[in-house]
């Protein structure tokens, strides 16, 4: 592992992606970028998608302070879009070899209106993607 980036929405499997990213970063000396991805909002009101962009804010600078408390300094990421996409999208590109994320994301309605972000990355992504239970 040569390279990690870890998505992270701030809820309790992501936590636990969290855990296993900086394990993996200190096993391996990588680096880490963690990206939260804002939805798109498609025909919401317009005061979602500043909301959703705030709350993702939120959860990155969390996730910024749980690793440096492990001692891990990380770049952050705000991009926009489809989650499962945008990750599978910013690991080609920035030549992430690992992707950390956590399993069950969202509840059982979302799952079934816009899939599970996490089976679509492990699909999908050309890098090695670690599942956090």
């Amino acid at each position: 592992m040569k390279k990690i980036l870890l998505a992270y929405d701030g809820g309790e499997p992501a936590r636990r992606a969290l855990e296993t990213a900086g394990e993996l970063a200190r096993a391996f000396h990588a680096p880490i970028s963690v990206v939260s991805v804002v939805p798109d909002c498609g025909d919401g009101p317009a005061g979602d998608a500043s909301s959703d962009a705030s709350a993702r804010a939120h959860e990155l600078q969390e996730a910024k302070r749980l690793l440096a408390a492990m001692g891990i300094n990380v770049e952050v990421l705000e991009p926009s879009g489809d989650p499962a996409r945008r990750i599978e999208q910013i690991a080609e590109e920035g030549g992430f070899d690992t992707i950390v994320i956590g399993s069950g994301d969202g509840t059982p309605i979302n799952r079934a209106f816009r899939g599970s972000v996490s089976r679509h990355v492990v699909a999908h992504a050309a890098a090695t993607v670690v599942v956090a239970h």
